[in-house]
């Protein structure tokens, strides 16, 4: 069934107050999820984020017998069933719009002892897959899938006989990283992951935190086949991915004063900070404390933002938000430049392109690069219909902007918002900001 096409309305906000949490972790509840299920024993999982993406997962699981039960909003039991304990799925198992669904679960289902196919919607099917399907079957794995390997659905025949090997990644990916690292746990040898600069590590944290050693050495990440994850308790922290929206919306919007709580700030997801407090935000970061990821409670408050160059080793710690610092770099005074983000144009959309062509319909100076953008920023933002094209990080940057401009912005293409930040527009209004969700007729769509 499809979903209900929307739009998301903004009017001109400033001066937005208040104390607020965000949504878990969608990467970190992702990898819980898949973990509890690799396990021996019980995990219990808090603040899980119901998602689209992330029930996505659990639907998958589901189906390859995994008990999983839902305690209460966010709160999770999962029976784990060990490294060869997954039941043939009777159907397809599919990823929605989740990419980290498939790339992850394609590991673990390649030592698994059954058959399954992976598919997700058309997004998902157009997203790149040899980067997970090549050194999968270069350790044993059996995957097929359409465009010469290189696209899904993913055909898997699991292999209980995986090799460990050493894997040299041409560019860095937490997805490819972790997909590896999940088939090395029931390969034989060690499994070595080598990237050319440092990825989110939730993967070898948790790991860690369930029993497995991992060895880390530089931008080298071992682990030794044949241990199983222990059960646990994983606290999930809030999404840093979705407090930039609150961080970015704090530091442009005149009058404004945000607190936001049990934020995640694991170095190597982080990089929004450095480059907010870069730009002149002002920012203060006050560590919280417990086991496992690290979090802290942020205050932002209204800046004068300066333009930068983001470019280099900083930026796998903050590609997914990307879009909403090019809004921030629209209120900045002064040049900001993007540059190697290539990786942009193969996401849920082609977001370098889209990026530029919907923020200049706005009236932001922005140039689409091969691998990112330049930006002039101070320019008169204006307000209009523009696309969110189905993505949500697109959908909610546009957001932001449309907050600061000078007149109302309608947003179509919103019925994604579900997929990372469930809430997103009621989190803003709570806060004062003039947001609303809309029902959109299919006739008056672009």
């Amino acid at each position: 069934m499809e979903k209900e096409l929307m739009s998301l309305q903004v009017k001109p906000s400033r001066g937005l107050e208040g104390r607020v949490a965000v949504p878990g972790d969608k990467s970190i509840s992702h990898r819980a999820a898949i973990l509890g299920a690799l396990g021996e024993g019980i995990t219990r999982i808090d603040g899980f984020l119901e998602s689209e993406d992330c029930l996505a997962t659990l639907r998958c699981l589901s189906l390859l017998g995994v008990p999983i039960h839902r305690l209460s909003p966010g709160c999770y039991t999962i029976v784990g069933q060990g490294s060869k304990g997954f039941q043939e799925p009777m159907d397809v198992l599919d990823c929605g719009n989740s990419g980290t669904t498939m790339r992850l679960l394609a590991g673990a289902l390649s030592m698994q002892p059954i058959f399954s196919i992976l598919t997700g919607d058309a997004s998902l099917r157009n997203r790149p897959m040899a980067r997970i399907i090549e050194p999968l079957r270069s350790m044993g794995g059996q995957i097929y899938s359409r465009k010469n390997n290189t696209r899904a659905p993913l055909a898997i025949i699991g292999n209980q006989n995986l090799e460990g090997k050493t894997h040299v990644l041409p560019i860095a990916s937490a997805q490819v990283k972790s997909a590896i690292l999940l088939a090395g746990l029931g390969a034989r040898g060690a499994t070595v992951v080598r990237e050319p600069a440092r990825s989110r590590n939730h993967t070898e944290v948790m790991l860690q935190q369930l029993g497995v050693p991992v060895k880390v050495d530089g931008l080298s990440v071992t682990i030794e086949g044949g241990t199983i994850p222990r059960g646990g308790h994983i606290i999930i922290p809030g999404d840093i991915s979705s407090a930039a929206y609150l961080l970015v919306a704090g530091a442009i919007l005149p009058d404004s004063d945000l607190t936001i709580t049990n934020v995640g700030v694991n170095p190597t997801r982080a990089g929004i900070i450095s480059v907010l407090q870069k730009m002149g935000a002002d920012l203060s970061i006050k560590p919280e404390e417990g086991d496992g990821e690290k979090r802290a409670t942020i205050r932002v408050r209204s800046s004068h933002l300066k333009g930068t160059e983001i470019g280099g080793e900083i930026i796998p710690t903050l590609i997914d938000e990307l879009p909403v610092i090019a809004v921030a770099a629209a209120y900045a005074q002064g040049m900001t430049r993007v540059k190697d983000a290539a990786e942009l144009r193969v996401k849920e959309c082609d977001r370098i392109a889209v990026v530029a062509k919907e923020l200049a319909k706005l009236g932001v100076d922005i140039e689409a690069q091969a691998d990112g953008w330049i930006i002039q920023g101070g320019q008169h933002l204006r307000g209009g219909v523009v696309s969110g094209h189905n993505d949500h990080r697109v959908v909610m940057a546009l957001a932001i902007l449309g907050l600061g401009s000078s007149e109302p912005l309608q947003i179509t293409g919103a019925q994604c918002l579900e997929v990372s930040f469930p809430g997103f527009a009621g989190t803003f209004q709570q806060l004062g900001a003039e947001m609303e969700e809309t029902a959109k007729d299919p006739e008056s769509m672009e």
